[in-house]
């Protein structure tokens, strides 16, 4: 399967699972063999492809059966968002428990409006305008207006996975039946999902208050009545081209009340947010593989490993970190005294810098966030997300109550909670780059990790200055866009989120991660390439030795000195597609 360079590895994934994993490669076309269990890099510049494998790979889609998802409202978890994501799902339906809940409701709404209440959205216009009244003539035309105005965003393309998910996590607030649409427009939703329609969602103009924009362009092609779509991520062509190619009708009409809860809400927000841990969670695995590469490369005191002081810090993510990194590094000779003196030490280590020492509580923040995460996901996921709401009245009968429930704060603010600390991961994968091409910081490997003749040989120095380059990026958009709130409107949504924007910054920030991340990999693979002729009969651990030679397999070790750039873009594809996270973990 070959990828065009603006398909996430998240479309690879389709074809070969992968856990927790999950990245971009600009450049770079990957080609995966599920029959090989391999993963094959072809990167510009290089002589021919590249083996990164292993890969653990599942059985082709074909051969099994997807699970059905099946919403309510109540139960999608976090393993089915990321099948729909990742495209390996089975059909979502509706549960007819739903529908018959949605009937009702929608019954109780359209009484409701007869008994004279006024509703925003329904009877009522929307933002700054919401004063001005609607004939029950107007209500249905209205529908399609809302999306034809709100559909004004611009920006890149949503991701497909994305662009499905978003439908998914819609329905399924919608089946929670407190919108009053009808079930027949989540089966709808459903029917994009399941034919392999996915809307052309663009990427910029929602604050974080509804998705308004990138859900308006959604509910165009679900109406057929503009925007642009993909059959299975094909081609960009008009809604309606699509639809009929894909067997479904070309038009679907909105009634009254339901073109705004399609687009208030939080279902693209969740979506990448989703989309966002999942990636992150295959760059922390995969960082406490090139850490343990690192412990080895420097011998470092496994002293810091120890489970007692970890234990005392009561931090049970940091006590797990802790002990994959002691169980990555147990049966090793080089982080010993005996590996330390046969290395040339001549005095005892005492102990390692703060970035070797403090490691397993830095990545357990990180872990620890990406747990919580999926607590917020699947609260979101499940929950009534728009205004107005429908609730049974007291006296009988359905009743709307205006309120504020598609505010993404919550969310917005995890999301610039994981940015920060995914940016405080790199900058300490960053210093531990530094450490090991500065033969002092290393404890004796070679200046620039650069290959005898030193000094005629460079070797990796400007390797490590690319990572350089990137921390003050992400540094930079790391700040949290959470607490840059502006009022818009007229003063009637003088409260924003600003959410999307943290998502951004954080998919932004990702990209550099796993750059920086590569240059670890590439330095620490070399550090013990450049160790190992001194340390004799002494063997590093079976499993970080397993993960440099699968390192080897894709990256050759650096001799005389050469072009690297061809070496980091390896690097970087391997970490994009998670090929690099230790066994075990």
């Amino acid at each position: 399967m070959i990828l065009s360079s603006s398909e996430p590895f998240r479309e690879f994934l389709a074809s070969v699972r992968v856990r927790h994993r999950r990245g971009r490669a600009p450049r770079l076309r990957i080609w995966a063999a599920a029959t090989t269990a391999a993963l094959v890099v072809l990167v510009p510049g290089s002589a021919g492809p590249v083996v990164a494998g292993p890969v653990r790979a599942a059985a082709a889609p074909a051969a099994r059966a997807a699970a059905t998802i099946t919403l309510d409202g109540n139960r999608l978890t976090v393993p089915q968002m990321r099948a729909v994501l990742r495209g390996t799902a089975g059909a979502v339906r509706l549960s007819d428990a739903a529908a018959g809940r949605m009937r009702d409701a929608r019954a109780g709404a359209l009484d409701a409006l007869k008994a004279g209440q006024r509703v925003y959205g329904w009877n009522q216009a929307l933002g700054p305008l919401k004063d001005h009244p609607l004939s029950d003539e107007e209500q249905r035309d209205f529908q399609r207006r809302i999306l034809h105005s709100h559909a004004a965003g611009t920006g890149s393309e949503l991701s497909a996975g994305v662009a499905r998910l978003a439908l998914v996590l819609r329905a399924n607030a919608m089946a929670r039946a407190h919108m009053g649409v009808r079930p027949e427009m989540v089966r709808r939703m459903l029917a994009l999902v399941n034919a392999g329609v996915t809307p052309v969602m663009p990427s910029v103009g929602s604050l974080g208050t509804g998705d308004l924009q990138p859900m308006a362009a959604a509910g165009l092609v679900l109406t057929g009545e503009g925007a642009t779509a993909r059959l299975r991520g094909g081609q960009e062509k008009p809604a309606g081209d699509v639809l009929a190619e894909a067997g479904l009708p070309r038009t679907f009409e909105l009634e009254a009340g339901e073109a705004l809860p399609l687009i208030s809400g939080s279902g693209v927000l969740t979506a990448r947010y989703v989309a966002a841990t999942y990636r992150a969670e295959s760059f922390l695995d995969q960082f406490l593989g090139a850490f343990a590469l690192f412990l080895e490369a420097t011998r470092a005191e496994a002293g810091s490993l120890d489970a007692r002081t970890h234990a005392e810090r009561r931090i049970p993510a940091e006590e797990r970190e802790a002990a994959k990194l002691r169980a990555l590094t147990a049966d090793s000779e080089w982080m010993t005294e005996r590996g330390r003196k046969q290395f040339g030490e001549t005095s005892a280590r005492v102990q390692d810098a703060v970035s070797v020492r403090a490691a397993p509580h830095i990545a357990a923040t990180l872990r620890q966030t990406l747990d919580e995460a999926d607590t917020i996901i699947t609260r979101e996921a499940n929950a009534s997300t728009s205004n107005p709401l429908l609730f049974r009245s007291d006296g009988g009968g359905y009743e709307f109550v205006m309120g504020g429930n598609w505010d993404g704060a919550q969310i917005g603010h995890a999301i610039d909670t994981l940015n920060a600390q995914v940016t405080d991961v790199s900058v300490l994968s960053h210093e531990l780059s530094g450490r090991l091409i500065a033969s002092k910081w290393s404890y004796g490997l070679p200046d620039n990790l650069a290959a005898p003749p030193v000094g005629l040989n460079s070797g990796m120095v400007q390797v490590q200055t690319v990572g350089a380059a990137l921390i003050p990026e992400m540094q930079t958009r790391a700040m949290p866009a959470g607490v840059l709130s502006r009022p818009e409107k007229f003063g009637q949504e003088d409260h924003n989120t600003m959410a999307m924007a943290s998502v951004r910054n954080l998919d932004d920030n990702l990209v550099r991660a796993e750059t920086v991340l590569a240059v670890q990999f590439l330095l620490a693979a070399q550090g013990i390439d450049l160790a190992r002729p001194s340390m004799g009969p002494l063997h590093p651990a079976k499993a970080t030795d397993a993960l440099h030679q699968r390192f080897r397999q894709a990256v050759e070790v650096l001799g005389e000195d050469r072009w690297m750039t061809p070496d980091v873009r390896k690097a970087n594809a391997l970490v994009g597609a998670g090929a690099l996270r230790p066994d075990g973990i």
